[in-house]
Protein backbone atom coordinates (compact mmCIF):
# COMPACT_ATOMS: atom_id res chain seq x y z
CA UNK A 1 0.00 0.00 0.00
CA UNK A 2 1.18 3.45 -0.92
CA UNK A 3 1.77 5.99 2.32
CA UNK A 4 -1.44 7.95 3.04
CA UNK A 5 0.97 10.85 2.32
CA UNK A 6 1.46 9.67 -1.01
CA UNK A 7 -1.64 9.51 -2.15
CA UNK A 8 -2.64 12.98 -1.34
CA UNK A 9 -0.27 14.04 -4.23
CA UNK A 10 -2.38 13.05 -6.92
CA UNK A 11 -4.08 15.30 -9.21
CA UNK A 12 -4.49 15.63 -12.63
CA UNK A 13 -1.23 16.75 -14.97
CA UNK A 14 -1.36 19.80 -16.54
CA UNK A 15 1.05 18.68 -19.56
CA UNK A 16 3.54 16.06 -20.35
CA UNK A 17 6.10 16.00 -18.55
CA UNK A 18 10.06 15.28 -19.64
CA UNK A 19 12.49 13.06 -17.55
CA UNK A 20 15.70 12.45 -17.80
CA UNK A 21 15.75 9.13 -15.75
CA UNK A 22 19.29 7.60 -15.24
CA UNK A 23 18.44 4.77 -16.81
CA UNK A 24 15.14 5.05 -18.97
CA UNK A 25 15.59 1.38 -20.29
CA UNK A 26 15.69 -0.72 -16.73
CA UNK A 27 12.57 -2.35 -16.09
CA UNK A 28 12.17 -0.65 -13.04
CA UNK A 29 12.03 2.76 -14.46
CA UNK A 30 9.73 1.21 -17.08
CA UNK A 31 6.93 0.32 -15.07
CA UNK A 32 6.79 3.61 -13.76
CA UNK A 33 4.47 4.60 -16.36
CA UNK A 34 1.02 3.56 -16.02
CA UNK A 35 -0.19 0.19 -17.45
CA UNK A 36 -2.66 0.47 -20.54
CA UNK A 37 -1.50 4.09 -21.62
CA UNK A 38 0.43 4.40 -25.31
CA UNK A 39 3.43 6.44 -24.79
CA UNK A 40 2.44 8.86 -26.63
CA UNK A 41 -0.50 9.84 -24.80
CA UNK A 42 1.45 9.52 -21.02
CA UNK A 43 1.47 12.67 -19.06
CA UNK A 44 5.51 11.44 -18.58
CA UNK A 45 7.86 10.58 -21.14
CA UNK A 46 11.27 9.36 -20.27
CA UNK A 47 14.21 10.29 -22.58
CA UNK A 48 15.72 7.30 -23.94
CA UNK A 49 18.85 6.69 -23.17
CA UNK A 50 21.95 7.93 -24.62
CA UNK A 51 24.64 5.41 -25.80
CA UNK A 52 27.78 5.46 -23.90
CA UNK A 53 29.53 6.42 -27.20
CA UNK A 54 27.27 9.30 -27.62
CA UNK A 55 25.66 7.96 -30.88
CA UNK A 56 22.19 6.92 -30.76
CA UNK A 57 20.25 5.40 -27.87
CA UNK A 58 20.68 1.93 -26.32
CA UNK A 59 17.92 0.56 -24.75
CA UNK A 60 19.73 -2.43 -23.25
CA UNK A 61 23.04 -1.35 -22.88
CA UNK A 62 23.16 2.03 -20.80
CA UNK A 63 25.97 1.85 -18.51
CA UNK A 64 27.94 3.77 -18.07
CA UNK A 65 25.09 6.30 -17.89
CA UNK A 66 25.53 9.39 -20.26
CA UNK A 67 23.35 11.56 -18.61
CA UNK A 68 25.86 11.27 -15.16
CA UNK A 69 27.89 14.24 -17.08
CA UNK A 70 27.77 18.04 -16.82
CA UNK A 71 28.62 18.14 -20.37
CA UNK A 72 25.72 16.39 -21.22
CA UNK A 73 23.15 18.28 -18.59
CA UNK A 74 24.38 21.88 -20.19
CA UNK A 75 23.58 20.53 -23.60
CA UNK A 76 20.43 18.68 -23.21
CA UNK A 77 18.77 20.98 -20.49
CA UNK A 78 16.24 22.17 -22.71
CA UNK A 79 15.08 18.63 -23.48
CA UNK A 80 14.17 17.71 -19.62
CA UNK A 81 12.26 19.31 -16.63
CA UNK A 82 13.60 17.01 -14.23
CA UNK A 83 15.93 15.08 -13.09
CA UNK A 84 16.00 11.44 -12.26
CA UNK A 85 18.89 9.43 -10.93
CA UNK A 86 17.93 5.37 -10.05
CA UNK A 87 21.08 3.73 -10.69
CA UNK A 88 24.38 3.48 -12.54
CA UNK A 89 26.23 6.67 -10.33
CA UNK A 90 28.75 4.10 -9.12
CA UNK A 91 30.51 5.08 -12.21
CA UNK A 92 30.92 8.39 -10.94
CA UNK A 93 33.23 9.71 -7.96
CA UNK A 94 31.81 11.68 -5.39
CA UNK A 95 33.30 14.86 -6.74
CA UNK A 96 31.99 13.97 -10.65
CA UNK A 97 28.05 13.69 -8.81
CA UNK A 98 29.22 16.51 -7.33
CA UNK A 99 29.83 18.05 -10.33
CA UNK A 100 26.83 16.85 -11.98
CA UNK A 101 24.61 18.34 -8.99
CA UNK A 102 26.37 21.91 -9.71
CA UNK A 103 25.22 21.54 -13.52
CA UNK A 104 21.44 20.87 -12.52
CA UNK A 105 21.43 23.82 -10.06
CA UNK A 106 23.31 26.01 -12.64
CA UNK A 107 20.43 24.77 -15.39
CA UNK A 108 17.84 24.86 -12.84
CA UNK A 109 16.64 21.62 -13.37
CA UNK A 110 15.07 19.61 -10.22
CA UNK A 111 16.84 16.58 -8.89
CA UNK A 112 14.80 13.66 -7.53
CA UNK A 113 16.91 10.39 -6.18
CA UNK A 114 15.12 7.29 -5.90
CA UNK A 115 17.36 5.46 -3.24
CA UNK A 116 17.59 1.49 -4.71
CA UNK A 117 20.08 0.33 -2.67
CA UNK A 118 21.76 1.54 1.10
CA UNK A 119 24.63 -0.90 0.57
CA UNK A 120 25.90 -1.69 -2.62
CA UNK A 121 25.26 -5.59 -3.63
CA UNK A 122 28.44 -5.28 -6.31
CA UNK A 123 30.97 -4.01 -3.41
CA UNK A 124 32.96 -5.29 -0.86
CA UNK A 125 33.69 -2.55 0.77
CA UNK A 126 30.70 0.18 1.74
CA UNK A 127 32.72 2.98 1.77
CA UNK A 128 32.35 3.97 -1.95
CA UNK A 129 28.97 4.31 -2.02
CA UNK A 130 28.41 5.51 1.31
CA UNK A 131 30.87 8.28 -0.43
CA UNK A 132 28.53 8.30 -3.40
CA UNK A 133 25.34 8.79 -1.09
CA UNK A 134 26.64 11.12 0.38
CA UNK A 135 26.25 13.54 -1.99
CA UNK A 136 23.33 12.82 -3.94
CA UNK A 137 21.05 12.20 -0.47
CA UNK A 138 21.55 15.59 0.53
CA UNK A 139 21.32 17.42 -3.24
CA UNK A 140 18.52 16.03 -3.85
CA UNK A 141 15.09 18.39 -3.82
CA UNK A 142 13.09 15.06 -3.13
CA UNK A 143 14.04 11.26 -2.20
CA UNK A 144 12.22 7.98 -2.88
CA UNK A 145 12.61 4.85 -1.54
CA UNK A 146 10.96 1.32 -1.49
CA UNK A 147 10.39 0.93 2.16
CA UNK A 148 9.39 1.70 5.47
CA UNK A 149 12.76 0.21 6.98
CA UNK A 150 14.98 2.02 4.37
CA UNK A 151 13.23 5.30 4.91
CA UNK A 152 14.01 5.42 8.43
CA UNK A 153 17.64 5.06 8.03
CA UNK A 154 17.73 7.31 4.88
CA UNK A 155 16.80 9.73 8.20
CA UNK A 156 18.74 8.52 10.74
CA UNK A 157 21.68 8.82 8.19
CA UNK A 158 21.38 11.83 7.00
CA UNK A 159 18.01 13.21 8.66
CA UNK A 160 16.46 13.33 5.33
CA UNK A 161 12.20 12.29 4.67
CA UNK A 162 12.30 9.74 1.56
CA UNK A 163 8.72 9.12 0.39
CA UNK A 164 8.08 5.32 0.64
CA UNK A 165 6.84 4.22 -3.02
CA UNK A 166 6.80 0.30 -3.22
CA UNK A 167 8.34 -1.47 -6.07
CA UNK A 168 6.06 -2.22 -9.09
CA UNK A 169 6.06 -5.51 -10.69
CA UNK A 170 9.12 -7.23 -12.89
CA UNK A 171 7.26 -9.68 -14.51
CA UNK A 172 5.24 -8.79 -17.64
CA UNK A 173 1.09 -9.66 -15.36
CA UNK A 174 -0.05 -11.42 -18.95
CA UNK A 175 3.36 -13.76 -18.77
CA UNK A 176 3.28 -14.16 -15.15
CA UNK A 177 -0.20 -15.03 -15.30
CA UNK A 178 0.04 -17.66 -17.58
CA UNK A 179 3.66 -19.18 -15.79
CA UNK A 180 0.94 -19.08 -12.87
CA UNK A 181 -1.72 -21.17 -15.18
CA UNK A 182 0.98 -23.64 -15.78
CA UNK A 183 2.49 -24.35 -12.23
CA UNK A 184 -0.87 -25.11 -11.08
CA UNK A 185 -1.06 -28.08 -13.41
CA UNK A 186 2.17 -29.66 -12.28
CA UNK A 187 2.68 -31.92 -9.73
CA UNK A 188 6.31 -32.34 -8.84
CA UNK A 189 8.71 -32.59 -5.99
CA UNK A 190 8.79 -29.03 -3.77
CA UNK A 191 11.51 -27.68 -5.26
CA UNK A 192 14.09 -25.42 -3.70
CA UNK A 193 16.17 -23.50 -5.72
CA UNK A 194 19.10 -21.11 -5.71
CA UNK A 195 20.62 -19.33 -8.03
CA UNK A 196 24.47 -18.87 -8.23
CA UNK A 197 24.59 -15.95 -10.79
CA UNK A 198 28.04 -14.30 -11.48
CA UNK A 199 28.31 -14.25 -8.28
CA UNK A 200 28.04 -10.67 -6.80
CA UNK A 201 29.74 -9.40 -3.69
CA UNK A 202 26.89 -9.94 -1.47
CA UNK A 203 26.49 -13.37 -2.31
CA UNK A 204 27.43 -16.19 -0.17
CA UNK A 205 26.13 -19.43 -1.24
CA UNK A 206 29.04 -21.51 0.02
CA UNK A 207 28.37 -20.50 3.29
CA UNK A 208 24.42 -21.84 2.92
CA UNK A 209 24.73 -24.88 1.05
CA UNK A 210 25.03 -27.10 3.70
CA UNK A 211 22.05 -25.82 5.57
CA UNK A 212 19.99 -26.15 2.45
CA UNK A 213 20.95 -29.70 1.85
CA UNK A 214 20.08 -30.25 5.52
CA UNK A 215 17.11 -28.35 5.35
CA UNK A 216 15.32 -30.10 1.87
CA UNK A 217 16.21 -33.66 3.46
CA UNK A 218 14.08 -32.90 6.37
CA UNK A 219 11.25 -32.47 3.93
CA UNK A 220 9.18 -34.92 2.89
CA UNK A 221 8.99 -35.35 -1.28
CA UNK A 222 11.56 -32.27 -1.65
CA UNK A 223 14.51 -31.46 -4.36
CA UNK A 224 17.23 -28.72 -3.89
CA UNK A 225 17.58 -27.46 -7.30
CA UNK A 226 20.85 -25.35 -8.06
CA UNK A 227 21.71 -23.08 -11.12
CA UNK A 228 25.00 -21.15 -12.05
CA UNK A 229 26.19 -19.57 -14.66
CA UNK A 230 29.13 -21.07 -16.63
CA UNK A 231 31.56 -18.33 -15.67
CA UNK A 232 31.33 -19.08 -12.25
CA UNK A 233 30.90 -23.10 -12.32
CA UNK A 234 33.39 -24.04 -15.22
CA UNK A 235 37.19 -24.24 -15.25
CA UNK A 236 38.22 -20.84 -17.46
CA UNK A 237 35.41 -18.81 -17.04
CA UNK A 238 35.93 -15.58 -15.99
CA UNK A 239 34.85 -15.75 -12.30
CA UNK A 240 35.35 -19.24 -12.32
CA UNK A 241 35.20 -20.27 -8.41
CA UNK A 242 36.53 -23.49 -7.60
CA UNK A 243 35.96 -23.48 -4.06
CA UNK A 244 31.78 -23.26 -5.06
CA UNK A 245 32.21 -25.77 -7.84
CA UNK A 246 34.22 -28.08 -5.34
CA UNK A 247 31.49 -28.30 -2.89
CA UNK A 248 29.03 -28.80 -5.58
CA UNK A 249 30.48 -31.76 -6.61
CA UNK A 250 31.02 -33.00 -3.27
CA UNK A 251 27.43 -32.63 -2.54
CA UNK A 252 26.55 -34.51 -5.90
CA UNK A 253 23.10 -36.19 -5.93
CA UNK A 254 21.53 -33.99 -2.86
CA UNK A 255 21.68 -31.41 -5.51
CA UNK A 256 20.19 -30.64 -8.58
CA UNK A 257 22.87 -29.18 -10.41
CA UNK A 258 21.97 -26.95 -13.77
CA UNK A 259 25.22 -25.10 -15.12
CA UNK A 260 24.03 -22.86 -18.01
CA UNK A 261 24.75 -19.76 -20.06
CA UNK A 262 22.67 -16.38 -18.56
CA UNK A 263 19.04 -17.03 -19.00
CA UNK A 264 17.17 -14.26 -21.21
CA UNK A 265 14.42 -12.66 -19.24
CA UNK A 266 11.73 -15.48 -20.79
CA UNK A 267 14.43 -18.08 -19.48
CA UNK A 268 14.28 -16.83 -15.84
CA UNK A 269 11.01 -15.83 -15.64
CA UNK A 270 10.05 -19.79 -16.61
CA UNK A 271 12.76 -20.73 -13.99
CA UNK A 272 12.02 -19.00 -11.57
CA UNK A 273 8.22 -20.28 -11.72
CA UNK A 274 9.38 -23.70 -12.10
CA UNK A 275 10.81 -23.53 -8.25
CA UNK A 276 8.19 -23.47 -4.87
CA UNK A 277 10.87 -21.37 -2.83
CA UNK A 278 13.66 -19.33 -4.27
CA UNK A 279 16.51 -18.94 -1.24
CA UNK A 280 18.27 -15.28 -1.70
CA UNK A 281 21.85 -16.06 -0.46
CA UNK A 282 22.74 -12.08 0.67
CA UNK A 283 24.82 -11.21 3.33
CA UNK A 284 24.21 -7.29 2.44
CA UNK A 285 22.29 -5.49 0.12
CA UNK A 286 19.01 -3.37 0.71
CA UNK A 287 16.05 -4.46 -1.90
CA UNK A 288 15.45 -6.56 -4.51
CA UNK A 289 14.04 -6.96 -7.60
CA UNK A 290 14.64 -11.03 -7.84
CA UNK A 291 12.06 -11.00 -4.83
CA UNK A 292 9.13 -8.86 -6.19
CA UNK A 293 9.55 -11.60 -9.71
CA UNK A 294 9.02 -14.33 -7.08
CA UNK A 295 6.08 -12.59 -5.88
CA UNK A 296 4.92 -12.18 -9.19
CA UNK A 297 5.27 -15.42 -10.30
CA UNK A 298 4.07 -17.05 -6.60
CA UNK A 299 7.70 -18.46 -6.19
CA UNK A 300 8.24 -17.97 -2.12
CA UNK A 301 11.19 -16.57 -0.88
CA UNK A 302 13.27 -17.54 1.55
CA UNK A 303 15.51 -14.17 2.63
CA UNK A 304 17.95 -13.12 4.50
CA UNK A 305 17.89 -10.72 7.91
CA UNK A 306 20.40 -8.17 6.33
CA UNK A 307 18.75 -4.84 4.04
CA UNK A 308 15.31 -4.44 3.82
CA UNK A 309 13.75 -7.37 1.97
CA UNK A 310 11.78 -8.42 4.62
CA UNK A 311 10.33 -4.92 4.50
CA UNK A 312 9.75 -4.77 1.21
CA UNK A 313 7.24 -8.44 0.46
CA UNK A 314 6.19 -10.76 2.56
CA UNK A 315 9.39 -13.49 3.19
CA UNK A 316 10.53 -16.46 5.12
CA UNK A 317 13.69 -14.66 6.75
CA UNK A 318 16.78 -16.85 8.06
CA UNK A 319 19.65 -15.04 9.49
CA UNK A 320 22.25 -13.80 7.31
CA UNK A 321 24.56 -10.87 7.59
CA UNK A 322 28.06 -9.58 6.92
CA UNK A 323 29.18 -10.59 10.37
CA UNK A 324 26.24 -13.57 11.52
CA UNK A 325 24.66 -16.78 9.90
CA UNK A 326 22.78 -19.02 11.44
CA UNK A 327 21.84 -21.98 9.70
CA UNK A 328 18.78 -23.72 12.57
CA UNK A 329 16.84 -20.44 11.26
CA UNK A 330 17.65 -20.91 7.35
CA UNK A 331 16.50 -24.23 7.74
CA UNK A 332 12.83 -23.08 9.79
CA UNK A 333 12.68 -20.51 6.98
CA UNK A 334 12.58 -23.62 4.40
CA UNK A 335 10.48 -25.56 6.50
CA UNK A 336 8.24 -22.69 7.03
CA UNK A 337 7.93 -21.99 3.11
CA UNK A 338 6.68 -25.70 2.87
CA UNK A 339 4.36 -25.52 5.14
CA UNK A 340 2.74 -21.85 4.68
CA UNK A 341 3.62 -20.60 1.47
CA UNK A 342 3.69 -17.01 1.40
CA UNK A 343 0.43 -15.77 -0.41
CA UNK A 344 0.95 -15.14 -4.01
CA UNK A 345 0.55 -11.07 -5.00
CA UNK A 346 -2.74 -10.58 -6.83
CA UNK A 347 -2.11 -9.68 -10.01
CA UNK A 348 -4.82 -7.60 -10.12
CA UNK A 349 -3.22 -6.15 -7.40
CA UNK A 350 -0.20 -5.64 -8.83
CA UNK A 351 -1.59 -3.74 -11.72
CA UNK A 352 -3.69 -1.13 -9.83
CA UNK A 353 -0.23 -0.55 -7.54
CA UNK A 354 1.75 -0.24 -10.36
CA UNK A 355 -0.79 2.59 -12.23
CA UNK A 356 -1.03 4.39 -8.18
CA UNK A 357 3.11 3.95 -8.30
CA UNK A 358 2.89 6.22 -11.55
CA UNK A 359 0.70 8.54 -10.40
CA UNK A 360 2.55 9.54 -7.28
CA UNK A 361 5.67 10.11 -9.83
CA UNK A 362 4.05 11.97 -11.99
CA UNK A 363 2.55 14.27 -9.26
CA UNK A 364 5.67 14.55 -7.85
CA UNK A 365 7.17 15.78 -10.88
CA UNK A 366 4.95 17.89 -11.32
CA UNK A 367 5.06 19.58 -7.67
CA UNK A 368 8.49 19.83 -8.55
CA UNK A 369 8.43 21.86 -11.97
CA UNK A 370 5.66 24.06 -10.83
CA UNK A 371 7.81 24.89 -7.37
Amino acid sequence: MLQPALRDLRAPARSRLRIASVPSSHVYVRHLSPTGVDAVDDAVVRLADPSPSGRGTAQSKWWPPAMLDPGWIAQHADEFDVFHVHFGFDARTPAELRDVVDALREAGKPLVFTVHDLRNPHHTDRRPHDAQLGVLVPAADELITLTDGAAREIHRRWGRTALVVPHPHVVDLDVAAGIRRERAKRREPFRVGLHVKSLRACMDAEAILPGLVRAVRELPDAVLQVNGHRDVLEPGGDRYDARLAGLLAELGPAVDLRIHDFFTDDELWTYLGSLDASVLPYRHGTHSGWLEACRDLGTAIVAPTCGHYADQAPVHPYLLTETAYDEDSLVAAVRAAYDRPAPFADLAERRRQRDAIAAVHRDLYTRLVRE
